[in-house]
C-alpha cells in the first residue's frame, strides 16, 4: 500500500477564475495561478513522494513542474469531457436548463458521470500498486471524483468535496481503511 497520495489542483487560470467549466480546453495558467503553484513548492517538500503523475493539460503539467515535481503524463487524470458546456458557467446553462448541474444531468457530446469514476478507479488502482507516496497533479471535478471513489463512494459524492486552486490534499489509510487525511490546504499561498 502507498503511504498517501498527495492530491494538488492545478493553479489558477483564466476561466476557473471566471468560474468557466474547463474540461479538454487547454487553458495556460495566469500569473497568478503560477505563483499559487510556486507558493505551495515548499510545502510540498514535507512529503517523500516518489513518483509524480499529472494531467498532460498545461494547467495541471506546469503546475507540476512549478512545484518542483517531475510528472509522468497520466491521460486519466484528464478533466471531465464537458462535452457543449465546455466554457461555459453554470449561470449560462441554468438559462437554457434551470436546475442544472454537473453532479446530475448529462454532459451533452461529453463524458458521464460513470465514465470519469472509472478514470478515477483506474489511478487509484495504479497508485495503490505503487510504494511510497504519490503526487497527483490535476484537475478540480476529476481529483473530486477521485477523492470519493478513494473512500469507496460513487462517484456522484464528488460533489461534496469543494476544492480550489493550488491546494493540497492527502489521502491515506488507516489500519486497511482509505481515508481522506488532509483537503483542499492551501498550504501557505494566500
Amino acid at each position: 500500500m502507498p503511504s498517501e497520495l498527495v492530491l494538488v489542483r492545478h493553479g489558477e487560470t483564466t476561466w476557473s477564475d471566471e468560474r468557466k467549466h474547463t474540461g479538454r480546453s487547454d487553458i495556460p495558467l495566469t500569473p497568478a495561478g503560477r505563483a499559487q503553484a510556486q507558493g505551495i513548492a515548499g510545502a510540498l517538500k514535507r512529503f517523500d513522494i516518489r513518483r509524480c503523475f499529472a494531467s498532460p493539460l498545461q494547467r495541471a503539467w506546469d503546475t507540476a513542474r512549478l512545484i518542483g515535481l517531475d510528472p509522468e503524463r497520466d491521460d486519466d487524470l484528464l478533466e471531465w469531457d464537458y462535452g457543449t458546456y465546455e466554457g461555459l458557467t453554470t449561470a449560462e446553462i441554468r438559462i437554457e436548463t434551470p436546475g442544472w448541474s454537473v453532479w446530475t444531468h448529462p454532459m451533452i457530446g461529453g463524458e458521464t458521470i460513470e465514465q470519469v469514476g472509472a478514470r478515477a478507479d483506474r489511478v487509484i488502482d495504479r497508485a495503490i500498486s505503487l510504494e511510497g507516496t504519490t503526487a497527483l497533479v490535476a484537475h478540480s471535478h476529476l481529483l473530486r471524483i477521485l477523492a470519493a471513489r478513494w473512500v469507496e463512494l460513487p462517484a456522484l459524492e464528488g460533489r461534496r468535496f469543494i476544492l480550489d486552486n493550488t491546494t493540497i490534499s492527502v489521502l491515506g489509510w488507516e489500519r486497511e481503511n482509505r481515508v481522506i487525511c488532509r483537503w483542499n490546504d492551501p498550504a501557505g499561498w494566500e
